[in-house]
């Protein structure tokens, strides 16, 4: 008999999973990463591509993941070696679920660190700390913050400590309890900065920008670029999904929360680029400034402008509650297997995810101060010159998680659902029938999604 719920609890609402989802899918990808990358690739062309690839392939991936974590009801190592033994498959189909938890332990020993620079700006900036500064003088705020490892470490410290309170509390009391807030206070934070955006005067210059596309920019590059983006966007493949998904009601529309879930993720990134780029036209300043458009540029564009302070203040706030809302799902896979399978109690789970994270993301602390000097070795190709295969520890495990753990995890998601689940366990979770919506959802996630995240593997790993 298949089971109804998850022995860590269930959502108390479709609402609390969307907000939970979207809190998740919502991160500093979506207003640190998103606006860069608009900037840097064409601004409108690239929001066209982008949105493209969210609907044939970051919507068909999140409703298998989230099928499969419904189906399983356990975290998701365990779900993966449920469901290959219950459709007769190889155990080997389990590593979706190891590669998820991997991927999720890694990418939060380095989130945290990065989101310690957001946390720290949410002071700096409040206390005034860039009133005044030229671009030099905020870039030296910046690399002084970097430079400091025992900085570095405190700010670390402090915000994987919310995680552990957060996650220790269990899903309804910490989980849903903390989304129900900061989902909310996201939103209304991001559209106070759209409004202040409106009010300074470059609105019109910055949609333009955004939305307007220029078709000469489109090539094969950008078209890569926006399906990296739009897969990463979603956190796809890092098992964070599917342990949310592990908590749904069975009486919940796999399709429709998922959809809801995708479109707020994408309305955030897009509000982001709507309020950011009209204050960087207001400023003066280039929007192709690239992954400093945040902690220098910004900082730079608020100090010169009324009421820059508060606004500048509530931004950092607003990238603080980004990834909280996404550190704590990418905790909950690892703390969910330890209390099924080493039959821990929740709250020691949480503290020991989370000391075992914190000492990892100490490699990334000191990769940009005492380790930045990049550690591997050169590899004899044939080519004129060696190609060396290393860098720090942050950029390793950056690469490795972003390049080759996720998208090997979405499309290995892709092809069990689409190709090893029987068609009838498949409807049978979703419960949509066999009309036009499910055969073109089916179709999509067979052919289109697994050859897409193919094409952005084999681009991330230089072999296209």
């Amino acid at each position: 008999m298949r089971k109804e719920t998850s022995i860590h609890g269930q959502w108390s609402s479709k609402l609390a999973f969307v907000l939970a989802a979207t809190g998740s899918a919502v991160g500093l990808g979506n207003i640190w990463r998103f606006p860069y990358i608009t900037g840097e690739n064409g601004g409108g062309a690239f929001v066209l591509v982008y949105l493209m690839c969210i609907l044939l392939i970051g919507l068909p991936v999140m409703i298998g993941e989230i099928l499969l974590g419904r189906r399983g009801r356990q975290s998701p190592i365990n779900t993966m070696t449920s469901l290959s033994h219950e459709e007769g498959l190889s155990r080997a189909w389990s590593l979706i679920g190891w590669l998820g938890v991997a991927a999720a332990f890694m990418i939060l020993s380095f989130y945290s660190v990065i989101a310690g620079w957001s946390l720290s700006y949410v002071f700096r900036t409040a206390g005034g700390a860039f009133t005044g500064l030229d671009v030099d003088g905020v870039r030296g705020v910046f690399e002084g913050l970097v430079s400091d490892p025992e900085r570095l470490l405190a700010w670390h410290t402090v915000f994987m400590v919310m995680n552990v309170l957060v996650v220790a509390r269990g899903v309804r009391s910490g989980l849903e309890q903390a989304v129900k807030f900061l989902m909310p206070a996201l939103l209304g934070l991001l559209l106070v900065l759209v409004i202040y955006a409106v009010s300074i005067g470059h609105f019109a210059e910055g949609m333009r920008f955004l939305f307007a596309p220029d078709f000469s920019k489109i090539n094969g590059e950008v078209v890569l670029m926006a399906m990296g983006q739009a897969f990463f966007t979603l956190s796809l493949g890092m098992g964070a999904i599917m342990i949310y998904g592990s908590y749904l009601s069975s009486r919940a529309s796999i399709m429709r929360t998922s959809a809801t879930v995708v479109s707020a993720d994408t309305l955030v990134a897009v509000l982001a680029g709507v309020a950011i780029f009209p204050i960087v036209f207001a400023s003066g300043l280039q929007p192709d400034e690239g992954p400093g458009l945040i902690f220098v540029t910004l900082p730079m564009a608020f100090s010169g402008m009324p009421g820059g302070v508060i606004f500048g203040t509530l931004f950092f706030i607003l990238l603080v509650m980004a990834a909280w809302t996404s550190s704590i799902s990418l905790m909950e896979p690892a703390v969910a297997w330890l209390v099924e399978n080493r039959d821990m109690e929740r709250v020691k789970a949480s503290v020991l995810v989370g000391l075992v994270a914190w000492v990892l993301g100490i490699g990334t602390v000191l990769s940009f101060n005492l380790w930045s000097s990049p550690i591997g070795f050169h590899l004899d190709l044939g080519g004129e010159e060696p190609v060396f295969i290393g860098g720090t520890i942050f950029s390793m495990m950056d690469y490795l998680t972003s390049n080759v753990l996720l998208p090997l995890g979405g499309l290995f998601i892709a092809l069990f659902v689409g190709w090893r689940m029987t068609r009838r366990s498949v409807q049978d979770e979703l419960g949509v029938g066999t009309g036009l919506l499910f055969r073109g959802w089916y179709a999509v996630l067979r052919f289109v999604a697994p050859v897409g995240i193919l094409l952005v593997f084999l681009n991330a790993v230089n072999l296209i």
